[in-house]
């Protein structure tokens, strides 16, 4: 059965980091996000600080079917608890480009 999913704003920082951690973990999704974002592996830690970044992942998340069913059966969560996380998270990340 899947665990219920609070929308906090903290609580969907805490998915998003463990979204993020998910998609490290592969090299397949992590080229994909890296190619999504326009960021570096190093660019990562960077982006991190940026207060709408956890929102971007949460988005390119939202964006894979795959990824996001991957996702949410390793988490044991409803895959309709990111799209509330993102929307607990508000704004839009934007990276700065040169």
């Amino acid at each position: 059965m899947k665990t219920r999913f609070g929308a906090s704003q903290e609580a969907a920082k805490t998915l998003a980091i463990q979204a993020l951690a998910f998609i490290a973990e592969d090299e397949h999704h992590l080229a994909a996000f890296l190619s999504a974002t326009g960021l570096t592996s190093q660019g990562i830690r960077q982006a991190a600080s940026q207060p709408d970044f956890l929102a971007g992942v949460l988005d390119h998340m939202l964006s894979d079917e795959r990824l996001l069913m991957a996702f949410a059966g390793r988490a044991g969560i409803n895959p309709a608890a990111l799209a509330k996380a993102r929307r607990a998270l508000g704004g839009q990340w934007e990276r700065d480009t040169p």
